[in-house]
């Protein structure tokens, strides 16, 4: 399930909160599913497991998981209305970047069609 890129820029724990969020978004992993342990994890990707409990700490701080002590770590129920609000908030950031694009000579047409096809996927 979990890929890591050992050669990537991206550290690691940080590839894990990324991949545990687009499953999240993707309907893989659902409210009140439970995740894979600390443990299980790092032996599965042969990382240290000081590297997965730090994304799973990010990750319980963002509200996406939460702990149950003694069972493990589960997807909260709100995990999806958080990480629907935090892309929203990224219209802005493409805001400016279509600003940019404009004044570099790209037209709205050229736009449109990377949109439109972009949704059509």
């Amino acid at each position: 399930m979990f890929t890591i890129d050992l050669m990537s820029r991206v550290p690691v724990y940080e590839q894990i909160i990324e991949q545990m969020e687009n499953f999240v978004i993707k309907g893989v992993l659902s409210a009140g599913t439970q995740v894979p342990s600390v443990r299980s994890l790092s032996v599965q990707l042969s990382i240290n497991p000081n590297t997965i409990q730090k994304a799973y700490t990010e990750l319980d701080r963002r509200g996406i998981i939460y702990s149950v002590p003694g069972r493990g770590c589960f997807i909260s129920d709100t995990a999806m209305d958080i990480l629907c609000n935090n892309k929203r908030k990224q219209l802005e950031d493409l805001k400016n970047l279509l600003k940019e694009l404009s004044l570099v000579g790209v037209t709205k047409d050229e736009v449109i069609s990377i949109v439109t096809e972009t949704f059509e996927n």
